[in-house]
């Protein structure tokens, strides 16, 4: 049966059929809805909220199963409050609220006998009967005056749909399980619950005395220990030993602690807990030590001024890296509006909603680029600049979320996160923090990392960050986060949307030969003892950096330079001379460092038909890469070899489709496509390959084999194809470029699109090349076949 009536909402009190209660609101649509029901007929809706500590819920927030009720009378309080006394009737169902003004009304349901009894039979009912009456006859024992109470009722009322909603309304247990009792309409079901109360609430009680008895005993051994511990005291202080006691000391350094009250009493209230434990060598005691000299060397107030000086900061860059223009060009742009930040907090008053809307638009720097160009470097040398002291956290293969946001203090052997260690250990709270290999975290079982340094990362949040080990807030404002990766594909969307990016390109030749003599000779000649002993001419250092060493970066080229050196030292140390002085020229790497280990990468000399070259980007710079492509009579299928990726194999078939198509524009017969069976290659086969911007490379290929016409040599190409021959955009134009100069192609054909691209790559890799933008396929094969 439906019907409209009004509602009240109660917070943390389920009302049940038969309870006679009385309770106070406040809200004034509860008080609207109470004296509606007095003027309309006594009937009122009573439904609990699901969170007792919500002041304003809506309907989503209220149970579905509430309790028709008669109100008895309303007593009008001070306020505009009041006091209802109600007794409930019966359980309805929620069907649909129909209104909120000026009071909650709702269509509700009610349930017939044979509802509420289901398939129950009489033998049922009269065994449950008994079965609950046994069950609360134990639950009597465990708690005596809740039992003598309902002693009588419990054995006279032979109802059982009653007697379970009189001993819910009774017995002292939340109000969310009194509604499981409220929400189960069925009998059966509301036996099931009942029982379940009783009987856990029976074992818990009994669990309770055990503790208690326990208790008891530790409390008669802890008074033994304290009266020891007082004449032990006692004794120290006759024989002159007044020695500080550890709680003692944890207080005197509490006092010097420069930190917000918040962090001064939650480490007060630790050094209770220590004092209480009684005996300080216990395994528990050595954990609670740990934990209080933990808070206590953390540098909760105690920052380091920065260096404002732009000048500096620059010449530090400088002395320390060399090229990397517009990587320097925009970290000294973002130093610059720090330090104008800076200045004008301190010239206006005092104001905490400024500094936070500061310290939100203050990004976190993410250098990205190859591995050996620099990103880790930047980062100290940034710190060097600031004067703000440098930690390193090196993420690579961290797959445990803990170690970001540290253990709990349950678990043996806990400890805070790296964040938190590495602020400890700069000794300040404002330090520059670089966050190493941030694509290269991991997730499983144990939580994702990348999810775990959204809190730290995010200005918004990170404020109050939560160590599960420190268990206090921390305020990571003030620190200066910079994270370094080597591709961007492989940070978590929401991440990388966290950080500004900076991209770190390849070194040139030139950059690396300045970056040798400048930096990494000089460091590799003092660490093995040869300063003033060992040259190397500009030659040598050439022919290592060209055929000792193939990467992006500098770091094999130190590696080779310092293998160089060992080698020299030997010798000198075997000539019994260690006066002289050695010059390495480019004739003397074959004995220092043996036969040349690269050959540098060059153009073909010959126009062929289906040999086309075509450029890559990989981990450790450009690379060309040559496409070979043959015909073999056969039914027109399509091999494809070279340990191609999934992208690159569907660019090949694209490639094809689009050949075909447009075939008959270059005098080639439908039919060579079903008698030919068509080879793709890619040579070095043994490196894996993959992306879309061989398209155009290989739709070159195809279309010269097909017609028969070489491919010019001097050209090589980049750019992804669209079915219907349009040239798309790529990336790692840069590198690409650096490796067709190296390789001495003069005609390089590029995505339209990538023109903008242009400005940013210096001369010196530009070089003589004849750069021509293309925008569809037509001009690809306009340009390339003979």
């Amino acid at each position: 049966m439906n019907e409209e009536y009004p509602v009240i909402t109660t917070r943390g009190l389920t009302i049940l059929p038969g309870m006679l209660v009385h309770f106070d609101v406040s809200r004034p649509r509860t008080v609207a809805a109470g004296t509606a029901a007095m003027e309309g007929g006594s009937l009122l809706v009573c439904v609990a909220q699901k969170d007792a500590g919500e002041t304003d819920p809506d309907v989503n927030d209220l149970y579905s199963t509430g309790c028709l009720t008669t109100v008895k009378q309303i007593i009008k309080l001070p306020g505009g409050a009041a006091r209802f006394l109600v007794r409930g009737m019966e359980r309805v169902r929620i069907r649909e609220y129909l209104g909120t003004d000026p009071y909650l009304t709702a269509e509700i349901r009610t349930f017939t006998p044979l509802e509420v009894r289901g398939d129950l039979s009489e033998e049922s009912e009269t065994a449950m009967l008994r079965t609950l009456r046994q069950v609360f006859e134990s639950y009597s024992e465990a708690f005596p005056k809740v039992g003598q109470s309902l002693e009588t009722k419990v054995s006279e009322n032979d109802d059982l749909g009653s007697l379970i909603d009189e001993i819910a309304a009774n017995i002292p247990v939340s109000f969310e399980n009194k509604q499981r009792v409220l929400d189960a309409v069925e009998l059966g079901d509301r036996f099931d619950v009942i029982t379940g109360i009783l009987a856990n609430e029976t074992d818990v009680a009994k669990i309770r005395n055990s503790l208690s008895d326990g208790i008891r005993s530790r409390i008669d051994k802890n008074q033994r220990d304290y009266i020891l511990r007082e004449q032990l005291g006692y004794i120290r202080h006759e024989l002159g030993d007044d020695e500080q006691s550890d709680s003692e000391h944890y207080r005197s350094e509490l006092e010097k602690l420069d930190a917000p009250q918040e962090v001064k009493d939650a480490i007060e209230k630790q050094i209770s807990r220590f004092e209480r434990l009684g005996y300080s060598y216990s395994q528990e005691a050595q954990v609670e030590r740990g934990y209080i000299e933990t808070l206590l060397e953390m540098p909760w107030n105690r920052v380091s001024e920065d260096n404002s000086d732009i000048k500096n900061a620059e010449r530090i860059l400088n002395e320390d890296h060399y090229g990397l223009e517009k990587v320097k060009e925009r970290i000294i742009g973002f130093l610059a509006v720090r330090a104008l930040k800076a200045r004008e907090d301190a010239g206006r008053e005092d104001d905490p909603e400024g500094r936070e809307r500061e310290r939100v638009q203050s990004p976190v720097i993410c250098l990205v680029g190859p591995p050996g160009t620099g990103k880790t470097s930047i980062g100290r040398s940034i710190a060097r600049a600031l004067g703000k002291k440098y930690a390193r956290i090196s993420l690579g293969g961290v797959r445990d979320e803990a170690e970001i946001r540290g253990h709990r203090r349950t678990y043996v052997g806990a400890m805070p996160g790296r964040i938190v260690q590495a602020i400890k250990n700069a000794g300040t709270s404002n330090p520059l923090i670089v966050l190493d290999e941030v694509d290269k975290t991991g997730k499983d079982y144990r939580g994702d990392v990348s999810a775990a340094l959204l809190e730290v990362l995010d200005a918004d949040q990170n404020t109050r960050f939560a160590d599960h080990y420190i268990e206090i807030p921390i305020d990571l404002s003030g620190v200066l986060f910079i994270a370094t990766a080597n591709s961007m594909a492989d940070i978590p969307g929401p991440l990388l949307d966290r950080m500004e990016v900076i991209e770190v390109t390849s070194y040139t030749e030139n950059e690396k030969y300045h970056i040798a003599c400048e930096h990494l000779i000089p460091k590799q000649l003092e660490k093995n003892g040869l300063t003033g002993r060992l040259k190397f001419t500009d030659g040598a250092v050439k022919k290592i950096i060209s055929s000792y060493t193939k990467e992006a970066g500098v770091r094999r080229l130190e590696r080779t330079i310092g293998e160089a050196c060992r080698s020299v030292a030997k010798e000198i140390l075997e000539n019994g001379d260690e006066g002289q002085t050695v010059t390495v020229r480019s004739p003397d790497l074959k004995k220092y460092l043996g036969k040349v280990r690269y050959i540098p990468e060059k153009a073909e000399n010959k126009d062929e038909a289906g040999v086309v070259t075509g450029l890559a980007w990989t981990s450790v710079g450009g690379s060309i890469l040559k496409t070979e492509v043959v015909l073999m009579p056969g039914k027109g299928e399509l091999m494809l070899t070279g340990q191609m990726g999934d992208v690159m194999k569907e660019s090949a078939r694209t490639a094809l489709s689009f050949v075909r198509s447009v075939a008959s524009d270059y005098d080639v017969q439908p039919s060579a496509f079903k008698k030919n069976d068509i080879h793709l290659h890619i040579p070095e086969g043994a490196v894996p390959k993959d992306g879309p911007s061989a398209g155009i490379t290989m739709a070159c290929a195809l279309m010269s084999v097909f017609s028969d016409r070489p491919v010019r040599s001097d050209t090589a190409m980049t750019g992804e194809i669209t079915l219907r021959g349009k040239v798309l955009p790529i990336g790692g134009l840069k590198e690409k470029l650096l490796a067709a100069n190296k390789a001495g192609i003069r005609r390089v054909l590029i995505p339209e699109e990538n023109k903008k691209d242009i400005e940013e790559i210096s001369p010196e890799i530009l070089g003589d090349m004849d750069l021509i933008f293309v925008s569809d396929m037509k001009e690809v094969l306009k340009e390339c076949l003979r």
